[in-house]
């Protein structure tokens, strides 16, 4: 295949912002920062396929895992990824680290954190990639006083310049595997990693290999269970074939479809547990966007030009809040909570990672433990998302591209076997 290389989004995208001046010491990593680079950095960890209007038939309904309250604390049912019982709603660090406002400094960071323990979560999304580095210290730290009532996710795959001075090329070599890993349990403070997910598919080495790089470490200790982010049904099917996955992670909410071709029923027939990053569309689909509504220059929807989130897309896209708002009427919610109530609705094996930096946001995340969208709250939205569709891919083609194959909208992996290479067939003895 023509291999893509990950250097060249870096070309594209950086040649417009070089002139821009460069923040004070992140004290955090002890270490000068670029920020513009770094958003880049953290931005290849979150790239998917883009989303259209969904053409499935909406599925039967799931009974949602809703929130529930508990003597004036409140906990959350669970779900299960694979042998791990979590929150049926997660926590995305990402955002923690820095990517579409400056990195949370570690105090706070670790404030909010254990705020989202204290609210009933118990399951923790992060990654190499993610500051880079930075959010696994901060996650290490908030979560070591109860590291063992907490699922903590994390994800490799990449080869990670600590400066910051180039682009991270995609690296799932299994000696690239092991020693990231290494370096993950140190800064996650621990001695075994719950949830280990492959962050990209790397076009350069087979999935079993990747496989069983990681069932190696989980029969060492170091690993509970195996994941893959941004995969389509192909990779999985071969991946799960050598390493059970407890867990998909790809980009799915209301406004974006694209696991709906084949990722979410491969998983379903599978067993495999769902865990979708960006559930709230970047923001979007809490309504705080709104036609008129001007984000700064250095937010990464805006400096890397996602195309959503143009003045015109914006106002395009808007009826899709105002749908969510009329039913978040009905029930009382926002309609950040609906979309939330929405994905738990679609299937019992789903598992949401929302993320925020704000402590209000964590709030509305979680406050509101008896919605249940009924079957006709389900088909209005459905109907009306059809009727609206949606303006504007997720992310330019350069960064699309970084997907696997049947991950994206548009692409399938039926009849094929996804973005990585077939082993080599055996030699035959002499």
């Amino acid at each position: 295949m023509a291999l893509y290389s990950p250097a060249s989004v870096a070309l594209t995208l950086t040649c417009r912002y070089m002139k821009m001046k460069k923040p004070p010491l992140n004290k955090a990593v002890q270490e000068p920062v670029d920020i513009h680079r770094r958003k880049l950095i953290q931005a290849a960890g979150v790239l998917g396929g883009m989303a259209a209007i969904s053409q499935l038939t909406p599925p039967a309904l799931a009974q949602p895992a809703a929130l529930a309250s508990d003597s004036g604390s409140r906990t959350m049912t669970h779900r299960q990824l694979g042998s791990l019982k979590v929150s049926a709603l997660g926590f995305g660090c990402m955002n923690l680290a820095g990517i579409y406002v400056p990195a949370t400094p570690q105090a706070e960071a670790v404030r909010l954190l254990r705020q989202a323990y204290d609210q009933g979560i118990n399951f923790f999304d992060t990654a190499q990639l993610y500051g880079p580095f930075l959010s696994e210290q901060q996650v290490g730290e908030a979560l070591q006083p109860f590291r063992k009532d907490v699922v903590i996710a994390t994800k490799f795959g990449y080869d990670i310049d600590p400066s910051m001075k180039t682009f991270p090329k995609l690296n799932s070599r299994p000696d690239n595997i092991r020693r990231t890993v290494e370096d993950s349990l140190r800064r996650l403070r621990t001695d075994v990693i719950d949830l280990l997910y492959q962050h990209r598919i790397d076009p350069l080495v087979p999935i079993e290999d990747v496989a069983g790089t990681v069932q190696d470490l989980i029969r060492e200790g170091k690993v509970r269970e195996f994941g893959l982010s941004e995969a389509g049904a192909a990779t999985i099917r071969r991946a799960h074939a050598v390493q059970p996955l407890a867990s998909v992670s790809n980009e799915y909410s209301i406004w974006t479809r694209d696991p709906e071709q084949e990722v979410i029923p491969v998983c379903e027939e599978l067993g495999i547990g769902f865990s979708p990053w960006s559930p709230l569309g970047t923001g979007f689909l809490t309504g705080t966007i709104r036609p008129g509504t001007k984000l700064s220059s250095d937010d990464a929807r805006i400096a890397y030009h996602f195309p959503r989130f143009t003045e015109e897309a914006i106002r395009a896209n808007y009826p899709i809040v105002e749908l969510l708002r009329k039913i978040a009427l009905r029930h009382n919610a926002t309609t950040g909570q609906i979309a939330l109530g929405w994905l738990l609705a679609r299937k019992p094996f789903i598992v949401p990672i929302p993320g925020t930096t704000k402590s209000h946001h964590l709030q509305e995340n979680v406050q509101r433990p008896d919605i249940r969208l009924s079957k006709a709250d389900m088909d209005e939205i459905e109907t009306g998302f059809a009727r609206i569709g949606v303006q504007g891919k997720r992310f330019p083609d350069l960064v699309l591209e970084l997907s696997d194959t049947g991950a994206v909208l548009g692409t399938s992996s039926v009849g094929g076997h996804g973005k990585t290479p077939l082993l080599s067939a055996k030699k035959p003895a002499s």
